[in-house]
């Protein structure tokens, strides 16, 4: 049988399939613990639940033809422009069935046969998948631990070429928890001012997951740079609403035209009753503030229980709920050390190779009990004094 081959060739997303490893492993020994999976551990707000109860009552179950309800892209516009300090016009906002269907509908929409589309890396696993299903050519940029996984002008420079088209970026980032410093957003907007043919796709679904005061700069923010920067967001990771699959991109009307028109021949729609759902969401700030509270009190426990241990360092996360684990273990990749950690301390966490790295990390989500992330902290601990 044929098929097409850009498809056919795509690598599996590792961050899904060691979450499939562990539930399958958990059905054979429950006492497994997952800390693979980027999903809040939190039930999703009640208001917005009864939200969906009274739509689905009230029959509201049939298409929305159009990109978003307009009083949806109005709030999503309006929260923007209030808490990111990037002016948008109603009109660019398309609202679509989760946050990764909008970065594979800006990306398709923009990029050509042969396209180059740049991305940091470690970064989100499925950036470059969504660009090689595009037809395009991804072309990571490597950051390093070594100063922290900072992003500057000259790494940018170092892979941009006449090809290049689209530079992707993803603060706070997964899997590193790092922030787009003001310093490191002069420096990236600093690059896109040299190169003006290049747009900017800035995914910021962790943006209100912050720690300590941190500031997480939204590119669109600079009006030198607004028509050139499509944000990304949702609802997934701030409001525990992952399986409400509801995110949204923002970006000038002309380019949205575009991207509606495969919009239309693809989802048809988002689903009006969660998107009613989405507008009780965007009121709930403090049910919000209540679980990013918690997560920095996991945070700072896990990621100093962590630090603890020899041959193990963490560095403490600005943002997102993850902590991107360095381990000395010689003669280990991070494959062969996910590995061990699974058999001798039944602690699953996903490789750094999943997110570009070549050094031994393993990422962990924290979005998960106190009770989970000590346990496993100790369980690793023992494994590793094992070893």
């Amino acid at each position: 049988m044929e098929f097409n081959e850009k498809i056919r060739d795509l690598a599996p997303s590792k961050s899904i399939v060691f979450m499939q490893k562990a539930k399958a492993l958990q059905k054979e020994d429950p006492g497994i613990i997952s800390l693979a999976g980027g999903e809040p551990d939190f039930t999703t707000p009640k208001r917005i639940r009864d939200e969906v109860t009274k739509q689905l009552e009230k029959g509201y179950t049939h298409y929305t033809i159009g990109p978003g309800l307009p009083e949806l892209r109005e709030r999503i516009a309006g929260k923007l422009r209030e808490e990111n300090g990037a002016e948008y016009d109603p009109y660019g906002v398309i609202v679509t069935p989760g946050g990764k269907f909008a970065i594979y509908l800006a990306v398709r929409s923009l990029v050509n046969p042969g396209d180059e589309v740049m991305f940091p890396e470690p970064g989100w696993v499925s950036y470059p998948s969504i660009v090689e299903a595009s037809n395009a050519c991804p072309v990571p940029v490597r950051l390093s631990g070594s100063d922290g996984f900072r992003l500057t002008r000259a790494k940018l420079e170092e892979k941009v070429s006449e090809k290049t088209r689209l530079l992707i970026v993803n603060y706070p980032n997964n899997p590193t928890g790092r922030v787009l410093s003001r310093p490191e957003a002069e420096e990236l907007r600093a690059f896109l001012n040299a190169h003006p043919d290049v747009l900017l796709l800035s995914d910021e679904i962790y943006e209100r997951i912050l720690f300590e005061g941190a500031e997480n700069v939204s590119p669109a923010s600079y009006p030198d740079l607004r028509d050139r920067v499509i944000t990304v967001n949702g609802f997934s990771k701030s409001v525990a609403m992952t399986g409400f699959r509801i995110g949204y991109l923002a970006t000038t009307p002309e380019i949205a035209k575009v991207m509606y028109k495969l919009f239309q021949h693809t989802m048809s729609c988002t689903s009006g009753f969660i998107m009613k759902a989405a507008l009780t969401a965007l009121d709930c700030q403090e049910e919000i503030e209540e679980m990013r509270q918690e997560y920095e009190r996991r945070r700072d426990a896990f990621i100093g229980a962590l630090n603890e241990i020899p041959g193990v360092t963490a560095a403490l996360p600005e943002g997102a709920f993850y902590a991107w684990v360095k381990f000395d273990m010689p003669g280990l990749d991070s494959e062969e050390t996910a590995a061990f950690l699974l058999k001798e301390a039944r602690v699953v966490g996903v490789p750094g190779n999943a997110y570009g790295t070549d050094e031994t990390y393993v990422r962990f989500s924290f979005a998960s009990s106190m009770e989970d992330l000590m346990e496993s902290a100790k369980r690793i601990r023992e494994a590793m004094e094992k070893r």
